[in-house]
Order: C-alpha cells, then structure tokens, then sequence
C-alpha cells in the first residue's frame, strides 16, 4: 500500500506542476504556439484512447463485461459532457475585463477544480488496480494536461488575472488533483467497490475528452502534410500506451 500511496502521489503532484506550464509559453509566438499544440493535441488524443482501449477497459472486463460496465462508462461521457456544458452555459453581452472578468474565468475554473478532482480519483483508483496502469494512466492525462493548463492559463490572463495570479491560482486549483487522490484511496481501502465504478468512469471520460474535445480540434487543420504528422503522432499515442504493456 505504501509504494501505491508513492507512486500515486508522486503522478498527481507532477500534473499539478504541469499547471505551471503556461508560463514558458509566453515568449512564443501565438501562431507557432498554436501548431505546436495542435500535434501535441494530436498525440493527447492517441494516449487518452490508447489508454482507454489498452489498459482500462480490457482491466474492467476481465472478470466478464456487464451492464454495469456499460453503465459507468455512459457515465464517464456524460460527465465529461457535464463539464463542458457548466464551463460554457452562461453567455454574457459584457466584455471580459479586470473590472468584469465574468465566467470566463470563474466557470473555468470550476470546471477545471471538477475536472482535476476526478483525474486524482482515477489515478488513484488505476495504481489500485497495479502499479503499471497507474502509470500509464498518469502519463496520459499528463500529456492531456499540457495543452488543457496552458489554455487556462491563456484564458486567465484575458480575463484580466495578472500572469502571476494566472499561474498561483492555476496551481491551486490544479491540487485538487490531491483531494480526488486521497477521497479515491481512503475509499478503496476500505471497499474495493471504487475500482470497479471508477476505472469504467475512466474509459468513458477519456473517450469523450479525446473523440469529442481534441479530435474535432484536429480537423481544424486541413493541409495534407500537417495532418499526416498530426495522424502520425496520433497513432504514436497509441503506440505508447501499448508499449507500456510490456513494463
């Protein structure tokens, strides 16, 4: 239990840091930026499946696939669905400013507590389950996150935030991570129940994160040659989280 408690808490701490991420970002131009995460985006979508399909759900299944199954992994899209629809549901004719930075940011961040909350809750769930999931697990949400902290990072800063207030309260909000980690834990020790909710969750959240929110940002690019990089690394992705198998 204790290497488990170590490694989790060592996965949750590294994203966390990752909220940090934006600031290195702000030397670059907007425009190579944006290439750059549009392939980073591309290799997100190939760990986040290949995790879903490699690791988590053959894990969720092995014991036989049920209903319950299918349930929870419904539950892990509408979830992310959820999210997605508390960060967008306000519309305001107001233009964000330091005086009226509105939901812009405060929905955001929201949005991002939840969403850190759960990822902490499956880290921990996935290292349960064994030490190599837990792992793999973690590096694609961590490739995930580079992308995501670096435009809530970017949205902070337009909402008025000064850019060391963006990145203290990106990082505090990032360390719900932690509590997710800890509830996840504190729980599976108690009743093993958890791992069999959570880990169908994790299938469902990482098909919707990728299939409906970094996939349709790759059709954006319609130039042959990027897209071919952009499907290259995507299936790098992929190949990552097989590779891992073999840990």
């Amino acid at each position: 239990m204790l290497e488990i408690l170590i490694y989790s808490l060592a996965s949750v701490l590294i994203i966390s840091l990752i909220s940090l991420i934006g600031i290195i970002t702000l030397p670059i131009k907007t425009q190579k930026l944006e290439k750059f995460l549009m392939y980073l985006i591309a290799f997100s979508a190939g760990t986040l499946l290949g995790d879903a399909f490699i690791h988590l759900l053959p894990e969720s299944i092995k014991n036989g696939f049920s209903l319950q199954i299918s349930f929870f992994i419904l539950v892990g899209i509408g979830f992310s669905f959820g999210i997605e629809k508390i960060i967008r549901w306000r519309h305001c004719h107001h233009l964000t400013t330091k005086q009226h930075p509105h939901h812009l940011s405060s929905m955001n961040l929201i949005g991002d507590s939840f969403h850190n909350f759960i990822d902490g809750m499956i880290i921990g769930a996935s290292y349960l389950v064994s030490i190599p999931i837990g792992i793999a697990t973690s590096i694609a949400i961590i490739f995930h996150e580079i992308p995501q902290e670096i435009g809530d990072f970017g949205i902070l800063v337009y909402a008025g935030f000064s850019k060391r207030k963006a990145l203290a309260t990106n990082f505090l909000i990032s360390l719900t991570s932690i509590a997710g980690l800890i509830i996840s834990l504190l729980i599976s020790f108690k009743t093993k129940y958890l791992i069999y909710i959570l880990i169908p969750f994790a299938v469902g959240n990482f098909i919707y994160i990728a299939t409906a929110d970094l996939i349709p940002e790759l059709h954006k690019e319609t130039k042959i040659i990027k897209s071919l990089i952009q499907l290259l690394l995507f299936i790098l992705g992929i190949g990552l989280m097989a590779l891992l198998l073999l840990i």
